[in-house]
């Protein structure tokens, strides 16, 4: 099986390393997430999947996990965890009869979809003090604030974002 990875990601052009056989470390680029580090488990039984989508947020945990758990509900083939850290990742494991090309493609389809769709989400309802500050800090400083358009509108109306 580790090797059907293996092709699978060579034709999908994606660099990976394989430290120890059958471990598969990547990333997947994405638009709001810029890149979503993906690793790849072929067990004796099983497929494991661990990407990171972001670190332990810093306030509203309540609301974060609400959030994720009603967000599973509607994935296909993984799901939100967190780990002891508190850090977020979308996890899965599949049997081994599931490391086709096919449903490889479409594992690291929603692995990419989920993560790049979730991202702006979770650092709105996780660190919207921390986003606020920056901002502030920002236009008070009169430095670039390209990389926080995507919460310009909370932002400049004052408000918390939704779901806070």
């Amino acid at each position: 099986m580790a090797q059907v990875v293996r092709d699978h990601l060579r034709q999908a052009e994606i660099d990976f390393e394989e430290e120890t056989p059958g471990v598969f470390s990547f990333s997947l680029p994405g638009e709001r997430k810029l890149q979503t580090p993906v690793r790849l488990d072929v067990g004796p039984h099983a497929l494991g999947v661990h990407a990171f989508v972001c670190r332990n947020p810093d306030e509203n945990h309540a609301g974060v996990h609400r959030w994720m758990l009603e967000r599973n509900l509607r994935m296909y083939a993984v799901a939100f965890a967190v780990d002891a850290a508190g850090d977020i990742y979308l996890d899965a494991r599949l049997p081994l009869s599931s490391v086709t090309p096919e449903d490889l493609d479409a594992l690291l389809g929603s692995v990419l979809t989920y993560a790049d769709e979730s991202f702006n989400t979770l650092l709105e309802l996780g660190f919207a003090t921390s986003i606020r500050r920056e901002w502030e800090w920002r236009r008070a400083n009169n430095q670039p604030t390209a990389n926080l358009e995507a919460f310009r509108g909370w932002l400049e109306a004052g408000e918390q974002p939704a779901g806070s």
